[in-house]
């Protein structure tokens, strides 16, 4: 599949947890003009379900990998609130469901105990994810970055009297959780085997979108593992960038849409993008933003702002609708033909 033979684009969106399922139920929503979806999800995970699976089996955490083919699988109706799955959808329902209680699977999503069966009955995650994909019908497939799980190591200042000290910290949920600074973080083992199959769907694809999601242990670890960031930075597809809401407390507090850029840069100096989206009431002055994407901009490169936030005054989050909206645009080189959209807004 082409950009210019009529046919629809590969894409490949990579992250983890809630960010990643508003981009892959985003892409489904352009189904006239993505239809080969591919998920690449973070294997770094230690917290909760995953974490126990992990630490008790000694397989792949399951639950990003699990809400990867859950918003693959899940209709698109009511997609404001497809991350629980939709009620005429009983095997999401099931998949997504968590044990209540006090015993040992409290806690536990049932998704994630079928998902780490299958790994070790077929002794393959990637022949694990696909069975489940079956079995739930999803529309794409899900890539895991390794097939080896993976440790999060970071660099964190503000955690001493002594502000510009630096500790170590150690496991994505001790780096996501930190009252500190992240500075800087890294993978255990540090040169880990990426997954043959992820490697080669980011070289074929039309477009590879990054983000959004927790920044250093969700969307910069695919950077890090050697033979994927290669890929990553020279792959002929266009490559997205897409940003957060808001700043996530914990791992990026107090940082400014600027400020992910300039982190990404510092993690991957080689890479260039075609395009950065960020929602426009999250960016309080483009002139900013758009100076800092210069660093990694290619020549004709831009930054998109868009109402892509859901109305959820609880949390922010994407809406996968204004998401797919504002996407539109973006995915399709302006060499390619591509129409631009109603409303679009470049600074």
């Amino acid at each position: 599949m082409s950009e210019g033979g009529g046919r629809g684009l590969r894409a490949v969106a990579l992250g983890g947890g809630h960010g990643l399922h508003a981009t892959l139920t985003a892409l489904r929503l352009l189904g006239d003009l993505v239809d080969d979806i591919t998920a690449v999800v973070t294997v770094a995970d230690d917290g909760g379900s995953s974490g126990r699976l992990r630490r008790e089996l000694g397989s792949l955490p399951p639950g990003d990998l699990r809400m990867a083919l859950c918003a693959l699988a899940a209709p698109l109706t009511g997609v404001d609130a497809v991350a629980g799955g939709s009620p005429d959808d009983l095997w999401v329902r099931v998949v997504q469901h968590r044990f209540g209680g006090t015993g040992a699977l409290a806690g536990h999503a049932v998704g994630n105990l079928v998902l780490a069966g299958l790994m070790d009955v077929l002794g393959d995650a990637v022949a694990a994810l696909a069975e489940m994909g079956r079995l739930l019908g999803a529309h794409g497939r899900v890539l895991p970055m390794s097939c080896d799980p993976l440790t999060i190591e970071a660099q964190v200042t503000g955690l001493d009297d002594d502000q510009g000290a630096v500790r170590l910290i150690r496991g994505q949920v001790a780096v996501a959780s930190t009252p500190g600074r992240v500075r800087r973080v890294w993978l255990r083992p540090e040169r880990p085997t990426p997954c043959p199959e992820a490697v080669a769907a980011v070289r074929d694809a039309d477009v590879v979108l990054l983000g959004p999601g927790s920044w250093f242990t969700s969307v910069l670890p695919h950077l890090l593992v050697p033979g994927l960031g290669e890929a990553l930075t020279s792959t002929t597809a266009r490559r997205v960038v897409v940003l957060n809401l808001a700043p996530q407390p914990g791992e990026t507090a107090g940082f400014s849409p600027e400020q992910h850029l300039d982190v990404l840069s510092q993690h991957a100096p080689a890479l260039r993008v075609d395009a950065v989206l960020a929602d426009e009431t999250a960016v309080p002055v483009p002139d900013r933003l758009r100076r800092a994407a210069r660093t990694m901009l290619v020549a004709d490169g831009t930054v998109h702002l868009a109402p892509v936030a859901a109305d959820d005054p609880t949390a922010p989050r994407h809406d996968p609708a204004a998401l797919a909206a504002a996407l539109r645009p973006v995915l399709v080189r302006p060499d390619r033909g591509a129409a631009a959209g109603a409303g679009e807004r470049r600074t």
